[in-house]
């Protein structure tokens, strides 16, 4: 497993809307594996590769892969007059998980920073009892007011500052959801070599604001089957009960039944499972109350399209701590280069 590329993908600051770091990484990478790069008015990466079958009348059938670039992240709302930032969300945060986290503020150059908050030596009896929100934050760059004005803007954008690291037989950072998909997609790309279909490799934007890059990418290129590469919820961690797990680390990969935002195809589904089962790659299934996939944007291209998820599973979605299994990393790639060299016939009508 190449873990120096996943290392750079997971690292690299892309929020929501402004994924111009990653698009670069992403369209070096697939450049020597296809025959065609673009990116278009979201942002996304298209890449083309032409399939080795007969092309019949209407054209070879097409299979595009999704893996979103983007990240949740923030934007500076305000600066007041100490230089202390304010910030709205670009994306989904849990707020308990930001105190006292380092940041790297996108301005004129990289700015490390720090989130604070009002100390709880001085909170009242009240304010301790209330969960701390969005708005209770401030970004601290230690530096003065002129000085930050300098340097930044309102709408430039804040990253969390991680580095990955290997913990037991996991990899940790702040954005595994979803480099760690845009990274199996690409290692499957690589492994597989060729498909008798076309294929069209996307690292999609702006998925975790509404799906929007997948929506508009898969709207031009209309394709038969739309595979979605992202992670899913492992609760195996204590205080969940079983049924509430939906996966769990080194179990394989997780083939998605239904999310928040689609249902998978049930043929597209078999062929997923059969795959791995001849192919002995080690899977589980899951079934993911909320939060959607770009899958569930890729269906409502023109005509409907017949969809799945496969996610690797993930513990602390969402945080600056999340964590993956390298086996099960390693069996996303495996399941989805697998279906590039095989895809059955690909009628995916009910």
């Amino acid at each position: 497993m190449n873990l120096e590329l996943l290392r750079k993908l997971v690292e690299t600051s892309g929020v929501s809307g402004h994924e111009d770091r990653i698009r670069k990484i992403v369209i070096d990478e697939l450049t020597p594996l296809v025959d065609e790069v673009r990116s278009d008015a979201m942002g996304n990466v298209i890449a083309f590769k032409r399939g080795t079958g007969r092309a019949p009348k209407g054209g070879r059938k097409k299979i595009m892969f999704a893996g979103h670039m983007d990240e949740i992240g923030f934007v500076v709302s305000y600066i007041d007059d100490k230089g202390f930032l304010r910030f709205q969300p670009a994306g989904g945060f849990d707020p308990r998980t930001l105190m006292a986290q380092r940041v790297t503020v996108l301005g004129k150059e990289d700015i490390p920073g720090i989130i604070g908050s009002k100390p709880v030596h001085i909170l009242t009896e009240e304010e301790k009892k209330k969960p701390l929100q969005i708005k209770d934050y401030f970004i601290d760059l230690g530096m003065p007011k002129e000085r930050v004005d300098e340097l930044v803007k309102v709408g430039d954008t804040v990253t969390m500052s991680r580095r990955m690291e290997e913990i037991g037989d996991c990899l940790t950072c702040k954005t595994f959801d979803d480099r760690v998909g845009v990274f199996c997609m690409i290692e499957a790309l690589r492994k597989a070599g060729k498909s008798r279909a076309d294929l069209y490799i996307v690292g999609t934007t702006q998925e975790e604001v509404g799906l929007r890059g997948a929506l508009a990418a898969a709207s031009g290129i209309v394709p038969d089957a739309g595979i979605a590469i992202d992670v899913t919820l492992a609760n195996d961690v204590p205080g969940a009960s079983g049924q509430d797990e939906i996966s769990r680390l080194g179990e394989g990969t997780s083939i998605s039944i239904m999310n928040g935002s689609h249902i998978s195809n049930p043929k597209l589904l078999a062929r997923m499972v059969e795959l791995a089962e001849r192919k002995k790659i080690k899977f589980q299934k899951d079934v993911l109350p909320r939060g959607g996939t770009d899958g569930g944007a890729i269906q409502k291209a023109p005509g409907g399209v017949a969809v799945i998820t496969i996610s690797i599973p993930c513990r602390y979605v969402h945080s600056t701590v999340e964590m993956v299994n390298k086996d099960d990393v390693q069996a996303t790639i495996d399941l989805l280069a697998a279906y590039i060299a095989q895809p059955g016939d690909m009628d995916y009508t009910l």
